[in-house]
């Protein structure tokens, strides 16, 4: 029989814990509140007791344990440095460790971007090409980002690289969560998309939209401002070309530096669709001038949700990652 993983997906409000094959093949699954206020211990303990659940539903054994972390981790230690968006942000906790402790076997951390990259590289686009380099945005409640050159995910020495939301594209422009600037996340991160949604429905210059939500501005998604666009309201329209357009200058910059065989697109502003992907290939091909990039492919993930637990077993079950 194969081996078995477990794959765990933090997120501030929920935890998707997952068992599954190296192959990506997920056999139990379950979703569990995060409960942040309930502090790291705990959530570590419940993590474990809904780990061991799985593992008894299967009547299997668990061979390693993945996870995906919000925020910066020590990839070698195992120990989370700030999660922004959890309480406490978990600094210094030692979750490997900890889990190690309670399930009896190797316990992994990355960002969960990163992690969903790696998804990417083993069960999406990268399956069947062994040697892909492609650069992955993750497009939601802010902009993460993950780098894969020759088949393998550039993690850096900290784990880090690949923080593509905090490129800079507006000098001087907004305060970012990280303390600059002006980064990609201050103009093509979803609540970014939807809060001037909400400033054109309220100023009477997005009528389509005001329709669909049916004038309650709470209601809006970016997935109510794709329907509003592509039915022409032209505002709604411009506001997601104007993200996608800082979007594609920041994927310009790494296609000079790299020459990645594909864009990869992930999230909620993702799921928009052409909108989004042909305006990025668009400024692709305006920008970059020293290369030809006709060959170059912008294409959103095929993964959807799962990639975060998907990309968790990856990790656990990975012997070259690191």
């Amino acid at each position: 029989m194969s081996l078995i993983y477990a794959g765990i997906d933090l997120g501030g409000t929920g935890i998707k814990i997952a068992l599954g094959s190296a192959d990506g093949q997920i056999l139990q699954h379950v979703t569990i509140p995060t409960l942040s206020q309930e502090g790291p211990q705990r959530i570590l303990q419940r993590m474990s007791e809904a780990v061991t659940q799985l593992a008894k539903q299967c009547d299997c054994e668990i061979s390693g344990v993945g996870i995906g972390v919000p925020g910066l981790a020590d990839i070698k230690s195992g120990v989370t440095k700030f999660l922004p968006n959890l309480a406490t942000q978990w600094r210094e906790v030692r979750v490997a460790d900890s889990l190690r402790a309670s399930l009896g076997c190797q316990v992994r951390l990355l960002n969960d971007v990163r992690t969903a990259s790696l998804a990417e590289l083993k069960y999406g686009y990268g399956k069947n090409q062994p040697n892909l380099t492609f650069v992955f945005f993750a497009l939601g409640t802010g902009v993460g980002g993950g780098i894969a050159i020759d088949g393998k995910l550039r993690l850096g020495p900290l784990g880090a690289a690949g923080e593509l939301g905090h490129c800079t594209v507006v000098p001087n422009g907004r305060l970012c969560g990280c303390g600059n600037r002006g980064c990609l996340e201050t103009v093509a991160s979803g609540p970014v998309l939807v809060a001037e949604a909400v400033r054109l429905v309220l100023s009477g210059l997005a009528p389509l939209l005001h329709q669909l939500v049916e004038g309650d501005t709470g209601r809006i998604t970016t997935k109510e401002m794709a329907q509003a666009a592509q039915e022409g309201d032209t505002h709604v329209a411009d506001v997601i070309v104007q993200a996608a357009t800082s979007l594609g200058t920041v994927a310009a910059n790494l296609v000079t530096t790299l020459h990645p065989d594909m864009i990869v697109l992930g999230g909620g502003v993702a799921g928009i669709g052409k909108l989004v992907t042909e305006t990025v290939q668009q400024v692709i091909r305006e920008q970059v001038r020293m290369v030809p990039t006709d060959w170059l492919r912008v294409e959103v993930t095929q993964l959807g949700q799962e990639a975060g637990v998907l990309g968790a077993i990856a990790l656990a079950a990975a012997d070259d990652l690191f």
